[in-house]
């Protein structure tokens, strides 16, 4: 079924062949300039492993479409074979903080997101345990706790979708001591978790600072979703005690967000400083509680969304910028480190929140977003992916941090004026963008037993068509087609939902759908 899925990719779907199309974008990527990276996967072989394991996608919109196989093709880039296993890089050149073989923890739940939509699960199942169990006595590799995570939670969202229930088990034990470290590391008398900025992946930033120990929403948010998530792992392990314990650890944490971080005059949620007081200015992590279902339906939380759409909030032609842009201490900055979270737009900050957003989209609370906003700053995100070459062409790229209102790649442009520039940051592994494609803009909702639920996050009269195949869920292989007249496809009009070739939901509109495999 899956060569044959391939194969009427390759050769078109009743109009002109997609396949053609895609493999011009991988000539493209093939021949960016600089130095060559080794990758376990080199870039000749790049197209066929992409259209072999990943799901492909089409749609009227070109560049978004581009970006796509880009990302793809940029993950396969940072695929290592080591003697410890598969992992994926973050960054392709070595970087000092890095761990054995120049792995990084900080956006590991981003791999993740990405990875668990492989069809082959070999090199996700070996990263995680190489973060898991190749350190000392099978413990944590070094370097595993320098940033803060929510690996439980991405784990468990994988299983949502690969239904491998030995994998997810088989890890339990070691995410269990992962909640126990962070307890002991960052626990405070509150029963808030603290963190550094640059443990969270954030150098600098207006409300903290290297060696601040706030309670940051990020933390917090992070680890209501890993005890959430290992609750839900421990019923499905039949330890009742365990699940009964985290449950109640994660609404402990629930509540203590919402009274603690949010700041009623400023409808946000903030970091809580050392001193005690909040935080005087709204930052783009104040979203990241949706990115866990951390908020409930109460006390008009998503209030603090209006933000998002505000040109003097964070919204920009090439955001959201990190900070929001009225508080006196935003700067795209020209000193200092080349890495700051006061201003400029990050990747990984903008995968959370539009994550975060469709999230609260999902949840059906009343909130002033919509899917417009959420199909607006998407094309946002994916219009941020380029770079101008030197011979003028416009090439798929994605790099550290963007200046918000220009799209130059901010990092890249200082290193290159102080003559620091080595290609660090290139294709930097330290975002999601298809798990957004795939979860938000065709609005496959991954869920237990069997159960398939999708909702596109598209504006009517966006898109007359999209077609996503190949996807792996749950041991069958899902098509999510949207053809608003039946033209495009010939299938009829409406969206249509298979698994294995067989019709298990669909619509005459864009609206949510349900069915069982």
């Amino acid at each position: 079924m899956a060569e044959l899925s391939r194969r009427s990719f390759l050769l078109g779907l009743g109009a002109a062949a997609p396949g053609d199309r895609v493999r011009g974008y991988f000539s493209d990527f093939n021949a960016f300039p600089g130095e060559p990276v080794e990758s376990h996967i080199p870039d000749e072989r790049s197209f066929e492993w992409v259209m072999d394991l990943c799901p492909r996608f089409e749609c009227p919109d070109t560049w978004v479409e581009r970006v796509y196989y880009y990302r793809w093709w940029s993950l396969r880039k940072h695929l290592r074979k080591t003697p410890a296993g598969f992992i994926f890089t973050e960054f392709l050149r070595p970087v000092r903080h890095a761990t054995d073989y120049n792995a990084v923890s900080c956006a590991l739940g981003h791999h993740i997101a990405e990875a668990r939509w492989l069809a082959d699960p070999v090199y996700l199942d070996e990263y995680l345990r190489f973060w898991l169990t190749s350190g000392q006595g099978r413990g944590f590799q070094r370097h595993y706790h320098a940033f803060s995570n929510w690996t439980a939670h991405a784990v468990f969202q994988r299983w949502l979708v690969d239904g491998r229930t030995p994998a997810l088990l088989a890890l339990f034990d070691q995410l269990l001591a992962d909640y126990a470290f962070w307890e002991r590391e960052r626990l405070l008398p509150s029963g808030l978790f603290w963190q550094y900025d640059v443990r969270d992946g954030m150098e600098e930033s207006i409300s903290g600072g290297r060696k601040a120990k706030n309670a940051r929403p990020t933390i917090n948010s992070y680890m209501f979703g890993n005890a959430r998530a290992l609750a839900r792992i421990a019923r499905i392990a039949g330890r009742p005690a365990i699940a009964k314990s985290f449950q109640q650890k994660a609404e402990r944490l629930r509540a203590l967000v919402e009274n603690t971080l949010w700041d009623p005059e400023a409808r946000f949620y903030k970091p809580r400083l050392e001193n005690g007081a909040l935080a005087g200015v709204r930052e783009q992590i104040g979203f990241t509680p949706w990115f866990t279902g951390l908020p409930g339906a109460r006390g008009g939380r998503a209030e603090a969304w209006r933000q998002l759409l505000d040109p003097e909030g964070f919204h920009a032609p090439f955001g959201p910028t990190t900070a929001e842009q009225r508080h006196p201490g935003f700067q795209i900055a020209e000193s200092g480190d080349d890495c700051q979270w006061n201003g400029p737009s990050w990747p990984f900050s903008t995968t959370v929140t539009l994550t975060a957003l469709a999230n609260l989209l999902e949840s059906g609370v009343r909130a002033p977003v919509s899917v417009r906003d959420y199909f607006e700053t998407f094309l946002i995100y994916a219009r941020s992916h380029q770079i101008r070459l030197d011979d003028g062409r416009v090439a798929a790229f994605v790099d550290e941090n963007l200046n918000p209102f220009t799209g130059e790649w901010h990092a890249r442009a200082r290193k290159l004026k102080k003559k620091t520039f080595y290609g660090r940051g290139d294709h930097y592994n330290h975002s999601a963008f298809n798990d957004l494609v795939i979860t938000g803009l065709c609005g496959l909702r991954p869920r237990e037993g069997g159960r398939v639920e999708v909702r596109p996050l598209l504006p009517e009269g966006a898109w007359d068509w999209f077609r996503l195949e190949g996807v792996r869920y749950q041991g069958r292989q899902l098509t999510i087609v949207w053809d608003r007249d039946g033209s495009k496809y010939g299938q009829g009009a409406g969206l249509r939902v298979e698994a294995d070739g067989r019709r298990v939901a669909g619509s005459r509109r864009l609206e949510r759908v349900r069915g069982t495999l």
